[in-house]
């Protein structure tokens, strides 16, 4: 019996996905962790959240971490929002740091030690990969 193929990431959250049987014969084409996700999609405010979040990296010591709040806080600044409707891009700042991680260019990180992002509960940090 041939392995199973290699894990790969929903292109929306982030998340790890694992292959599955029933997913045998179209595996290539699967992109999404579940059917949330692929009615979500892929917004603006996706691409505006993983930019925030490197701006922030950027702006801070090369050990520094940060908050996706700050990363949500700075978007729906930029959109206008006025007051707690930051809360409502919390998830999406997850996913876009979820994404980033995928992409290596920051860590998910609890207690200063660096987690998996796809199974990863209560608050994280954001960081540069270290090398």
């Amino acid at each position: 019996m041939p392995a199973a193929p290699a894990a790969k990431s929903c292109v929306v959250c982030g998340r790890t996905i694992t292959w599955r049987k029933k997913w045998e014969r179209d595996w290539d084409a699967v992109k999404y962790c579940s059917s949330m996700c692929r009615r979500r999609g892929r917004r603006p405010d996706d691409e505006a959240l993983e930019v925030a979040i490197l701006e922030l990296l950027e702006e801070r010591a090369r050990t520094a971490t940060i908050c996706p709040s700050e990363a949500a806080r700075l978007v729906a600044g930029r959109n206008g929002a006025i007051g707690e409707e930051w809360r409502d891009l919390m998830e999406p700042a997850r996913a876009a740091a979820r994404r980033l991680v995928v992409g290596g260019s920051v860590e998910i990180v609890q207690r200063s030690q660096v987690v998996d992002p796809s199974t990863a509960k209560g608050p994280i940090r954001i960081r540069r990969r270290r090398r």
